[in-house]
């Protein structure tokens, strides 16, 4: 490898390890190919995010602008390929080689958005326009990243949060992962900071005291580790298209749901495996789904929780269970939940290692535009099926989290205003209470100095 400093910034040849080092002269083609300019830029994108683990910033426009002179090549070579980096971030590297994580990283990047654009979306079996068949999408590009284990029994907890809790809510969340690194279970996240690395970190030493080699998985997409950069912890990164196959991902690889104190994002998540929990089809299917925090935290979940009974009602309060401040029962709960997920699986005859028997409306796989206009279209009221109404939440939420930190929905509310989201009083007005909380308790903070609020209630 060749490494050449220039202050903050290193250009560099690298090569890959496990990740595309075997590969044939039309993959390479199709690697090299630079026409589809959005594509190149997408992984020019992903490929700094990546070149940024650990960082914890989540201004997207600060990370681009610190290097808008960054670029990334793709080299051919006859045995493979090498990528040429040009003003990367110095943080990457030490005594001039690149860290190994990070490399890891960077190539597990170009492998899943060349796969999804190069093979998925033109060469594949995976008819986007169903539901059948986004499934199976998403099952391909976990597939094709390493990420499906064929001999393994149901032991990954995804853990939901906040990549900006305070240093309370962060311990916790590391001793959480630490009780259940102790009973074997691995770790899936968003691959961020906060909630997201917390549980890596404290099951690294659960792990290490029972001899466990430990997997600490990171789905993310374009648009989020942007703002998210990985964190160092995380051995397997997948970059999913969208935010709608990246939560279709958690759910259909992950066993069971650890869900930490978190702002819009995090009641984003919640909603989302409530409107697939609340489906008929689901009624009796098995999916541990844990709300917890310290003592702290309490009043957050006391919140959620009355904001779910309030709109989406007692059933779908029943699908959950909030424990305050006991890591040891959180991890026995999800234990006991993950013995009671096997015997399921093997009573349907299902994978160990992807849920296929979990029904998932297609409302949900769709990639949803937080336009202005679609925002003000959002279904909220009592009449519409309850599982619906979770979904059309999640939108909103998903908006809102789009206007504070997405780069293209930040400058459509500096254009046009902020989102209208319109409703039920019964609905409009929970919602209202629950987003002026997390403002209060500082739960939607962005690098500003005051928050200003990307959505305006109408009843």
């Amino acid at each position: 490898m060749e490494s050449v400093f220039n202050g903050e910034k290193v250009s560099s040849i690298i090569s890959p390890d496990n990740t595309l080092n075997v590969l044939s002269q039309q993959e390479v083609a199709r690697l090299i190919d630079s026409s589809n300019l959005e594509v190149n830029e997408c992984f020019r994108r992903c490929a700094l995010a990546a070149l940024n683990t650990g960082e914890e910033t989540d201004n997207t426009q600060q990370v681009l602008d610190a290097f808008k002179d960054f670029s990334v090549e793709v080299i051919p070579q006859e045995r493979g390929i090498k990528l040429r980096l040009v003003n990367a971030p110095s943080n990457a590297f030490v005594d001039e080689g690149i860290i190994q994580g990070i490399k890891e990283h960077l190539f597990s990047a170009l492998r899943d958005i060349i796969y999804v654009n190069n093979e998925l979306l033109e060469n594949s079996d995976a008819d986007l326009s169903t539901s059948a068949g986004i499934t199976n999408a998403v099952f391909y590009i976990l597939r094709n990243a390493s990420l499906l284990r064929i001999n393994s029994e149901p032991n990954i907890a995804v853990c939901w949060g906040g990549h900006s809790i305070d240093e309370i809510e962060y311990d916790y969340s590391k001793e959480v992962g630490y009780e259940m690194g102790l009973r074997a279970i691995d770790i899936c996240t968003g691959c961020g900071p906060g909630a997201m690395k917390g549980p890596m970190k404290g099951a690294t030493f659960g792990h290490a005291k029972q001899r466990k080699q430990g997997r600490y998985i990171g789905i993310t997409e374009p648009g989020i580790i942007a703002a998210e950069s990985p964190n160092p912890i995380v051995n397997e990164l997948v970059i999913m298209p969208d935010i709608e196959k990246r939560l279709e991902a958690f759910v259909r690889s992950g066993h069971g749901i650890v869900v930490f104190p978190g702002g819009v994002g995090t009641a984003e998540e919640i909603l989302y495996i409530l409107g697939i929990l609340l489906h008929p089809e689901n009624k009796h299917l098995p999916f541990p789904l844990i709300f917890t925090g310290p003592a702290k935290a309490a009043e957050y979940f006391q919140q959620i929780d009355e904001f779910i009974g309030q709109t989406l009602g007692e059933e779908a309060q029943s699908l959950y269970e909030i424990v305050i401040d006991d890591p040891v029962e959180v991890a026995r709960k999800m234990k006991d939940g993950m013995q009671r997920v096997t015997e399921y699986r093997k009573y349907m005859h299902d994978a160990f290692y992807f849920n296929w028997v979990l029904k998932i409306d297609q409302e949900l796989q769709t990639p949803f535009s937080p336009t202005h206009d679609n925002m003000s279209k959002l279904q909220l009221h009592k009449a519409v099926p309850v599982n619906e109404l979770a979904a059309n939440l999640r939108r909103a939420f998903s908006g809102i989290v789009d206007g504070n930190v997405k780069e293209h929905g930040i400058k459509a509310v500096a254009e046009h205003g902020p989102y209208e989201i319109h409703g039920e009083a019964e609905i409009i007005k929970p919602l209202d209470k629950l987003l002026r909380s997390f403002v209060a308790q500082k739960r939607m903070k962005i690098p500003t100095q005051e928050y200003v609020p990307c959505y305006r209630i109408v009843q």
